[in-house]
């Protein structure tokens, strides 16, 4: 268990060297949406921003809300028929995007807040595991279903609890010296963030043993539960749905910004390239994201594991877009003329290629997931990338410079 997390960690190091040379080899907001469009042409480009729009950035939005949702209806239980998760998710997702909407200082104000309540969260919780609680006694491993389909999904997991370090990408053009502080923020934030992720899991597993880790609907609060009782664990409860509630804040802040940059460059969503001047907050942007949100949180329904199939459902197109743009380092380095002065991953091409078969492993992973669980919501990525291709033809020329 603790060595998926070193994997998890280790392929996004890799991952973030691949990521520091595009950024400063093209150093303008966008990140993927110009290495694509660079790479391989204006139609792969827009297929990134329209399976963002419609699908992942959505369907990552919804799967923290029902994290939340779980831990929200332990600290304040609600007897809704069945759909208490549904209730809090919608919930969560309205009241942000009001935030949001009413001003960037709100939205930067409300982040700031919620981040440092996760900080001391996680700092809470590895005290409370590690210097209060006697070690659990080994206990038996419990495998019910193969193997193979639980590291699948385990790595699925995994990555997806890593992902958002290449989003350092869309913000390029606005880094003061980016080949030194692009590289030093994603190598020194991933390494971090990798030993907190280690420390917490193993944490969990002093407490509760790896038995107890299976059996737990919600393992950070069974470990408080065991020093503090009820109370603790209520604590811890309302401590992580604090640090949800700051993950999702912060993409409804940030995805909402891309589909602002789309409106400025795309005469397709032109009306999205709004900015209320009054309110100080690109409110249609906002607005359509959480619409599309919603839509999908109620489309998963209350389902235990509506967690697990929202992630499966934006996998495997994240992963498709993350190997492509993999193979756009090696695109660049065999044109002639390449631009100006830039970082370069070391080892060349061992570290690039490492990411591109980490990434097409987890996109076959994911693949081989989405296929076996047969969810109704497949159904929804085909027919959208079905209309996004048809949209690529008929997408007039851009207004804006977007480097492609």
């Amino acid at each position: 268990m603790i060595g998926l997390w070193l994997a998890g960690g280790f392929i996004s190091l890799v991952g973030a060297l691949c990521y520091t040379e595009l950024a400063t080899r093209y150093p303008q907001e966008g990140g993927d949406y110009i290495y694509l469009g660079r790479a391989y042409g204006k139609p792969m480009g827009f297929m990134f921003a329209w399976a963002g729009f419609w699908m992942i950035r959505p369907a990552n939005i919804g799967a923290i809300a029902f994290i939340f949702a779980r831990y929200a209806q332990q600290a304040l239980p609600l007897d809704l028929n069945g759909h208490e998760f549904t209730v809090w998710s919608i919930a969560a997702i309205i009241l942000l995007t009001l935030v949001n909407i009413s001003g960037v200082q709100t939205g930067k104000w409300t982040q700031n807040v919620l981040t440092l309540a996760k900080v001391l969260g996680l700092l809470m919780i590895i005290a409370i595991g590690l210097f209060s609680l006697a070690p659990a006694a080994a206990s038996p491993q419990a495998v019910d279903r193969p193997v193979q389909a639980d590291i699948y999904l385990a790595m699925i997991l995994v990555l997806f609890t890593y992902g958002g370090w290449s989003n350092i990408a869309y913000v390029a053009g606005e880094v003061i010296d980016p080949r030194r502080n692009i590289l030093r923020s994603l190598v020194v934030g991933i390494t971090l963030v990798t030993l907190i992720y280690v420390i917490v899991n193993f944490t969990f597993l002093h407490v509760l043993g790896l038995q107890g880790v299976i059996d737990s609907d919600s393992v950070a609060s069974d470990v408080v539960r065991l020093s503090f009782g009820d109370t603790g664990a209520w604590i811890i409860s309302l401590l992580i749905c604090i640090t949800c509630l700051g993950n999702i804040n912060g993409m409804i802040f940030t995805n909402a910004r891309v589909y602002y940059a789309m409106g400025q460059e795309h005469q397709m969503y032109s009306w999205l390239g709004h900015w209320n001047r009054k309110l100080d907050s690109p409110v249609r942007s906002l607005t359509l994201q959480a619409v599309i949100t919603l839509g999908l949180i109620i489309f998963i329904g209350s389902d235990d594991d509506a967690f697990a199939r929202l992630v499966v459902f934006s996998a495997p197109l994240h992963w498709f877009f993350f190997l492509m743009t993999g193979i756009a380092l090696f695109i660049f380095r065999r044109r002639a003329g390449a631009a100006g002065e830039h970082y370069r991953v070391p080892f060349y091409p061992w570290l690039p290629l490492v990411f591109c078969l980490s990434t097409g492993l987890i996109l076959y992973a994911s693949l081989a997931y989405a296929w076996g669980q047969r969810h109704p919501e497949a159904w929804f990525i085909v027919v959208m990338l079905f209309l996004g291709i048809l949209a690529s033809r008929h997408d007039p020329v851009n207004k804006g410079n977007s480097g492609r």
